[in-house]
């Protein structure tokens, strides 16, 4: 099983490379800082300007860019000069990552647990009130834009910490200006406090599509034969239900998580631009803005990277779900 993830995580550089190659090639055509020092009234001066492009290597031909950007990150671990010399591409993408890696794994943990609990009831109470309530539900929460749910959210924590006069719900940053002088349960507790409405819109959103799936899987594995032989056997339904009907129902969520990370981190784009989150999602919107390439090259690793993991994550998974599942 090592191995296989070992030969997983070998698959994904090729796919990491050729990514890079292209984002580097259509983010390096776009347009580069240089030109916009050109364009401001007055014009910064032709020397600073040539400067600038020296330290950003914009000087040198594209390809020979890029392999002076690779070589520097595999031989040195560095991800390169930044648009702005007081941003440090490798300290700030591990500080933002940190930032989205918490929303997105709560956010996924609950939307697992509530798609995992809404899909078995509503499989089990095919056709009732319960499973029309469900259904309901998740078709509402597939229909809603994930910026307008975000935004909604936002505005409701407004509205209701203005009309009791507390802080009770956290609507900009994802901690507070003081974070570092609290004690450590004050630290986590503004986290914490923070997460609870972005927490809220990313979940939503991609708890609906899931609870769908998760229904579907168990109806389909309810009818199978061999839960029909468990119980006719006489074994008790929540045995049935749990050791045989919900472990086999799982492996297809599985799937769908592992293919959903990406569109998940998107999500949190959008979720944390809303909430001002100083996460994953600003850095690129930030990066884009300033036409920074190896930012968005760091980005790029760094994300493409987290969703290669949690996809070896989600095959291993399925060893433990289905013992017929091995990996030599």
């Amino acid at each position: 099983m090592i191995a296989y993830a070992v030969r997983r995580l070998l698959i994904g550089i090729p796919v990491l490379l050729a990514a890079s190659i292209f984002v580097f090639v259509i983010a390096s055509l776009s347009g580069n800082p240089i030109d916009d020092m050109e364009a401001r009234n007055p014009p910064v001066p032709l020397e600073t300007r040539q400067i600038e492009a020296h330290r950003l290597g914009l000087d040198k031909s594209l390809p020979e860019r890029y392999v002076n950007w690779l070589f520097d990150l595999v031989v040195h671990g560095d991800f390169g000069e930044s648009t702005e010399r007081s941003i440090n591409i490798g300290d700030q993408l591990g500080e933002r990552l940190w930032v989205t890696l918490r929303l997105v794994f709560v956010a996924m943990l609950l939307a697992v647990i509530l798609a995992v609990i809404s899909g078995v009831i509503s499989a089990v109470k095919q056709y009732s009130k319960v499973d029309y309530g469900f259904t309901f539900m998740g078709f509402l929460a597939l229909s809603i834009p994930s910026f307008w749910l975000a935004l909604l959210l936002k505005e409701a924590g407004i509205a209701y910490n203005q009309s009791t006069g507390t802080q009770t719900f956290y609507t900009l940053g994802d901690k507070d200006y003081n974070h570092d002088r609290f004690d450590t349960w004050g630290k986590i507790t503004d986290i914490a406090g923070h997460m609870v409405l972005p927490t809220i819109a990313l979940t939503l959103i991609t708890y609906a599509a899931w609870s769908r799936y998760q229904r579907g899987a168990m109806l389909e594995v309810l009818n199978s034969d061999y839960v029909r032989l468990a119980r006719a056997k006489g074994l008790r339904s929540r045995q049935v239900m749990i050791r045989h009907a919900l472990r086999t129902a799982l492996i297809p969520l599985t799937t769908i998580t592992a293919v959903d990370i990406g569109g998940i981190f998107g999500g949190a784009v959008i979720t944390e631009t809303v909430f001002n989150w100083a996460g994953m999602g600003t850095y690129l919107l930030e990066s884009v803005y300033r036409r920074d390439v190896n930012s968005i090259l760091g980005w790029l690793l760094i994300s493409g990277l987290v969703v290669i993991l949690f996809n070896i994550v989600a095959d291993l998974l399925y060893a433990v779900l289905d013992p017929r599942i091995r990996y030599e």
